[in-house]
Formats: structure tokens, C-alpha cells, sequence
């Protein structure tokens, strides 16, 4: 009966705090075969993943069975010369939310990839996660204006991101060799 307890307890206050954070908005529609391409990092939350990259790059690829193939790239900032990369799949769980995908690099574990704004000509967007510890500014290009880098920066400030601690990516690497 202790254990039982114990055991609701923690269920309850797992779901009290999930309840407390703001659910975060996504993309009402989302082209995967627009969104297929190469995306440049502008800026992001520092994470462990991707710490000393710069010239970070993700591009997606439509695979025939409607999922998504994602390929990361980036050159470490000790030394240009040396990319890293890593390979991963992408899907949307579930089509009511189109703009809530799932992202794996190594199975059986699973990322959320919120798509939050997204240019209607998909040049540019703005992609989190629900806990507010991941988030991205990409672009179809290695630079974004800064009037609309202004406006992906409000709507993420607006939904809870710390954007305080947003790093600005290098995207000059292949200059330098």
C-alpha cells in the first residue's frame, strides 16, 4: 500500500508540473517535401550535442516510406577542417499536429522537433521543444535578415525560451580553408 502511495505521489506531481509549463504552439501546416533541403543554423540554446560546432547544417531528405532522414553537420571551432556529422530519422506521430515531429539519432530514444513559425515560402524557421531547452533559428540561406532574426527572437521570447542565452552560429567556416 506504501508503495502504491509512493507511486501516485510521484504521478501526481509529474503530472502537476507538466500542467504548470504553457503548451507550446506549432505550426498549424507543414509541407515535409517544402521543408526537405538544407537549413542553416543561425543561432541556438547551447546544448551538449552540439557544443564547439560551428557552420552547423541539417538536411533533410523525404524517404519513400514518408519519413524524413536528417543529416547534421557541423565543423568543430578548434579546428575547421574536422566535420562532424550524424545521421537520424524524422516523423510526425501524430497528423492532427503537423509541426510536432519526433526526431531519433539513436534508437530507442527520441526527440520532440516543434516547428514554431516557419516562413510561408519556407526560407526560414523557428523549431524548439516543449521543455524550452532546445531551440533553433534555421534558414535556407547561411544568413538571415535581421529584422526577421528580430521577429523569430519575439515569438520565441513570447513562448517561454530563454533568449538571453541564444548563441549565434558561425556559418563562415568553408571561407577559412
Amino acid at each position: 500500500m506504501q508503495n502504491l502511495l509512493i507511486t501516485a505521489l510521484i504521478m501526481l506531481s509529474i503530472t502537476t508540473c507538466k500542467s504548470e509549463q504553457k503548451d507550446l504552439p506549432t505550426v498549424k501546416e507543414l509541407d515535409l517535401t517544402k521543408y526537405a533541403g538544407t537549413w542553416y543554423e543561425i543561432a541556438r540554446l547551447p546544448n551538449s550535442f552540439e557544443k564547439g560546432l560551428e557552420c552547423v547544417t541539417a538536411t533533410y531528405t523525404i524517404l519513400p516510406n514518408g519519413k524524413v532522414e536528417v543529416l547534421n553537420k557541423g565543423y568543430t571551432n578548434a579546428d575547421t577542417s574536422k566535420m562532424k556529422n550524424i545521421k537520424g530519422v524524422a516523423w510526425v506521430p501524430d497528423n492532427n499536429y503537423p509541426g510536432r515531429l519526433k526526431v531519433r539519432f539513436f534508437w530507442p530514444f527520441s526527440g520532440r522537433y516543434w516547428v514554431i513559425a516557419l516562413d510561408k515560402d519556407y526560407n526560414y524557421a523557428l523549431v524548439g521543444d516543449p521543455s524550452r531547452k532546445y531551440l533553433w533559428i534555421l534558414s535556407k540561406t547561411s544568413t538571415l535578415d535581421n529584422s526577421v532574426y528580430s521577429t523569430l527572437l519575439n515569438i520565441a521570447k513570447e513562448n517561454g525560451f530563454d533568449i538571453g542565452k541564444l548563441m549565434m552560429v558561425n556559418q563562415d567556416c568553408h571561407s577559412n580553408k
